[in-house]
C-alpha cells in the first residue's frame, strides 16, 4: 500500500490489544539462539524488523519452529553459531544491526551485515568504536561508520565504557559482546535507557549486575533456554493513547501493555500534559511489568520536556508531537538530539508535517518548540519512509478538519502490521 487516507473521527471507542513489544521480541531471538536448550516465545511481534533478526539467526544455523502462535528456538549455545553462507540483511532494523554486530564481534567466523537504503545511512560508529576497544575487527563504509559492515570475529576483552548518550542499542550491543569477552564489561550511561536487555540477561542466567545507570556483564557463562511471553509494545500503544486523548469523547482500553519504568516516559509526559491514562491490573510477565491502559479524551496543555525522561520516551516523540500540536500553549522538547539519527531525522520530519497541518514549529538542534492549535488542517503528509512518522500523521488525521493522506505507508509493517486495521476498528465516524 503506497498511501493511505484517514478521515476525521467523531470519537473513538473500544478495547484493543497491540502487537508484542519489538525490543523484547528482538532480544528473545538473540538470547534464545545462544542459550542451551529450547526457548519458547509467545506474543512475538511478526513485523519486518523482528523477522530480519529471526532470519539472521536461522542463517547462522539456529533451528526455529513457528506454528503461528509460538516460536520454539533450539538454542545453539554460547559458541554454537555457524558462519553464515551469505550476507545478513537487517532490512530497516537498527536494533538488529547494532545488537547483532556486538554479538558477532565475539564469534570465531566472518560475517557481513547490511540493510535497506535508510539503514545504510544510519551511524554505526557509536557501537563500532567501543567494540574496537574490546578487540573487535569491523570494517564499514565512511570509515567504519556506515553499513555494510564486515566483521572478523575474534576473542574479546572486557572494557569500561561511558556512553555520551543514553542508548539501549549501544548498551545492549556491548552487553552481548561482553558475554564473549574475557573479564568484565561495564557500560555507564548519562541517563538510564530501556533495560530489557538487563532483565532478559538475568532471566536467561547471565552474570549481570546493575547499579544506577551502570550495567556490568561477566563473560563466559552459558545461558539456559526459557519460556517468554512478550507483552504489548508501549511504543505501538502510544499511537492509540494519543488518539484517545485528542479525539473528543474518546475512551479506549488497551490490554496487556508492557509498562517497564524505562519505557513509560510517554505516559509520564502525556499525564503531565493533562492526559487521563489509568494503569489497571498491574502484573509481571516473564520478568517484565504489564498493565491494561484506560485512556479518555482530555484537554491537553503544553509542557517542557527534557532530561532523564527523554531516553524513556525516545521512540514515542513523533506521536507526542501530535499531542503537543493540539495542546494549549507551547511544548518545548530539549535533549533529544538522538531523534535526528533514527530511521529519518524525526525532528525535521515532524516539523515539516506539522507545519503543513498549520502548526507553528521552531526547530532546535536537540529538539523543537510546538505552539498548540485547536484543530489541525487536512492534506498531504510525508512518511519519509519512517514507520513512526507515518503512524503519527495518521493519528493526527483523526483530529484534523479534513482528511489526511500519508504517502508511502508500507514502512508501517516494520513494527505494526495491524495498525490500519486497529485504527479503523476503534474509529467512529
Amino acid at each position: 500500500m503506497k498511501s493511505y487516507t484517514v478521515q476525521p473521527a467523531t470519537t473513538l471507542r473500544g478495547e484493543i490489544s497491540v502487537p508484542g513489544d519489538k525490543s523484547i521480541s528482538h532480544r528473545s531471538i538473540m538470547l534464545g539462539s545462544i542459550a542451551r536448550g529450547v526457548t519458547t516465545v509467545r506474543g512475538f511481534l511478526r513485523g519486518e524488523d523482528n523477522i530480519s533478526t529471526l532470519d539472521a539467526f536461522r542463517a547462522m544455523g539456529v533451528g526455529v519452529e513457528d506454528d503461528g502462535e509460538t516460536l520454539r528456538i533450539r538454542g545453539a549455545g554460547l559458541h554454537g553459531l555457524s558462519e553464515p553462507a551469505d550476507v545478513l540483511d537487517c532490512g530497516n532494523s537498527g536494533t538488529s544491526m547494532r545488537l547483532i554486530t556486538g554479538l558477532l564481534a565475539g564469534q570465531r567466523f566472518f560475517s557481513v551485515l547490511t540493510g535497506d537504503q535508510y539503514l545504510r545511512k544510519r551511524p554505526m560508529g557509536r557501537v563500532i568504536e567501543p567494540l574496537g576497544r574490546m578487540g573487535a575487527t569491523i570494517f564499514g563504509r565512511s570509515g567504519g561508520d556506515k553499513a555494510p559492515l564486515a566483521i572478523v570475529g575474534r576473542q574479546l576483552a572486557g572494557i569500561s565504557h561511558t556512553s555520551k548518550v543514553a542508548s539501549a542499542q549501544v548498551k545492549s550491543a556491548l552487553m552481548l559482546a561482553g558475554l564473549y569477552a574475557n573479564g568484565v564489561t561495564t557500560v555507564t550511561e548519562p541517563h538510564l535507557s530501556r533495560d530489557h536487555s538487563e532483565r532478559m540477561f538475568r532471566y536467561f542466567g547471565a552474570d549481570v549486575e546493575t547499579a544506577g545507570t551502570t550495567v556490568t556483564v561477566r563473560g563466559g557463562r552459558e545461558l539456559t533456554g526459557r519460556d517468554i511471553v512478550v507483552p504489548g509494545d508501549i511504543s505501538s500503544a502510544a499511537f492509540f493513547i494519543v488518539a484517545a486523548l485528542i479525539v473528543p469523547g474518546a475512551e479506549l482500553l488497551i490490554r496487556g501493555v508492557g509498562v517497564n519504568p524505562t519505557r513509560t516516559g510517554v505516559i509520564d509526559i502525556l499525564s503531565a500534559m493533562g492526559g487521563s491514562i489509568e494503569l489497571l491490573d498491574r502484573r509481571e510477565v516473564s520478568g517484565e511489568p504489564v498493565a491494561d491502559l484506560l485512556v479518555r479524551a482530555s484537554a491537553l496543555k503544553g509542557v517542557e520536556i527534557g532530561g532523564e525522561v527523554v531516553p524513556r520516551a525516545i521512540d514515542e516523540f513523533p506521536v507526542i508531537c501530535v499531542a503537543a500540536a493540539l495542546a494549549e500553549g507551547k511544548t518545548v522538547l530539549r535533549d533529544a538530539r538522538e531523534l535526528r539519527v533514527k530511521e529519518t531525522d524525526r525532528i525535521a520530519a515532524m516539523a515539516t508535517n506539522l507545519r503543513r497541518a498549520g502548526v507553528q514549529v521552531v526547530e532546535m538542534d536537540d529538539g523543537m518548540e510546538i505552539t498548540g492549535t485547536e484543530k489541525l488542517q487536512g492534506g498531504m503528509a510525508d512518511s519519509f519512509g519512517d514507520h513512526r512518522i507515518a503512524m503519527s500523521m495518521l493519528i493526527a488525521g483523526l483530529a484534523a478538519t479534513d482528511s489526511v493522506t500519508v504517502d508511502d505507508i508500507a514502512c508501517i509493517s516494520t513494527s505494526f502490521p495491524t495498525f490500519v486495521e486497529l485504527l479503523e476498528k476503534v474509529s467512529v465516524r
